[in-house]
């Protein structure tokens, strides 16, 4: 049997990982400055992590949620207390696209409504609701194209604030920073902006933190550098290090009701534990403001770059844009620099390491990339 071919491949077979580096079936080690997309939140193989996943897959991997499960209560306790969410509730699935899914399911329950609002480049996952609010028309099947979204553009407030006056509008789904759509950033006063006018139109406001959340914007959450809550809060990526797992955080004004959310997988026994591994690293190893420490510091440096239009970002969450497109530029980092990157679209190219990256790493990384566009 064929894989099914959808994405194009790098010739390249990464075998192992420590940290922020990363080995072939070669032996050549390669920079690790993407991290699997952000997955990679502690570094690879972290010692701890590895410790934990090890002991529990031991014990057991996996039952029902028919059961009582008492990890699945100590993430949400410890996730609650790191992020500042102490008192919103926790449901556990299994990736970023069912976390976004679960959460426009759960705002068309609370209000009624069915009409949703986005943002243009927006990307929100491909799963049926989550892909339909993802501004990538190449990637809506048809039977996904419900006229359910209207797209407008990020920081505009006047058009929102027209929008969601209206009144008819289910939710608002935003990225905390765009990720795919290359690292846009929200500003401060449509955050603001937009949690006033969905309180005032019964709009339920929802922040994918999938990429940009857990620690990577510098704070836990990138909307608290604009200091609102949303509605609802959906995470995944580095939530497991690696392990699949994602999670709905949910406002109190939510009440749950038997049977309107579901899950096999979710919330499993190893997966929490992985979580609980990851949470603990987090902590202990002040993870996120190292990610504000070292990410303050690329930014600063990158901006002095040449052919770099416009450096953005916050934390590890890094997009340079390029006069030019960066097909080639990617390429030499990976095969000439041994370097891992990201991309967004034909001009930017995405940094997201793992959160444990160090200062002398960030300075490798900085003189690698001299190295190929001098």
């Amino acid at each position: 049997m064929k894989l099914f071919d959808v994405y194009p491949l790098f010739d390249v077979n990464i075998v192992r990982g420590k940290g922020c580096h990363v080995w072939d079936d070669k032996g050549d080690e390669y920079l690790d400055l993407y991290g699997g997309h952000a997955v990679i939140s502690i570094g690879h193989a972290h010692p701890h992590y590895v410790e934990a996943v090890s002991r529990q897959v031991a014990a057991l991997g996996f039952y029902s949620n028919s059961v009582i499960n008492k990890l699945q209560q100590e993430v949400a306790d410890r996730l609650g207390a790191i992020s500042g969410y102490d008192d919103y509730q926790l449901f556990l699935i299994n990736s970023g696209a069912e976390a976004n899914e679960n959460a426009l399911k759960l705002a068309s329950f609370h209000n009624g409504r069915t009409r949703l609002v986005s943002f243009a480049k927006a990307f929100h996952g491909r799963t049926s609701l989550s892909v339909e609010v993802t501004d990538n028309p190449k990637i809506i099947a048809p039977v996904n194209d419900n006229g359910h979204v209207t797209y407008l553009p990020l920081n505009d407030i006047e058009a929102m604030k027209d929008e969601l006056a209206k009144g008819d509008v289910c939710a608002v789904i935003i990225e905390g920073i765009q990720g795919v759509g290359g690292i846009q950033l929200p500003t401060t006063e449509f955050m603001q902006a937009l949690r006033r006018a969905c309180d005032e139109n019964d709009t339920v406001l929802i922040l994918d933190e999938i990429q940009s959340g857990y620690g990577r914007s510098g704070k836990f959450f990138a909307h608290q550098y604009a200091g609102i809550r949303p509605d609802i809060i959906t995470v995944a990526k580095g939530i497991g290090n690696g392990f699949p797992m994602g999670g709905v955080l949910i406002s109190p004004k939510f009440e749950p009701v038997y049977g309107q959310l579901g899950t096999t997988f979710g919330g499993n026994h190893l997966a929490c534990a992985a979580a609980i591994a990851v949470l603990d690293v987090m902590k202990a190893e002040g993870l996120v403001e190292n990610a504000a420490k070292v990410g303050a510091f690329l930014l600063d440096e990158l901006k002095g770059f040449s052919g770099i239009r416009e450096v953005r970002g916050r934390g590890l969450m890094i997009g340079l844009e390029f006069e030019n497109p960066i097909k080639e530029l990617r390429r030499r980092l990976l095969f000439e620099q041994k370097v891992f990157t990201g991309v967004s679209g034909t001009n930017v190219l995405r940094l997201l390491p793992p959160l444990c990256l160090s200062m002398e790493e960030a300075g490798d990384f900085l003189n690698r990339l001299h190295k190929v566009l001098d």
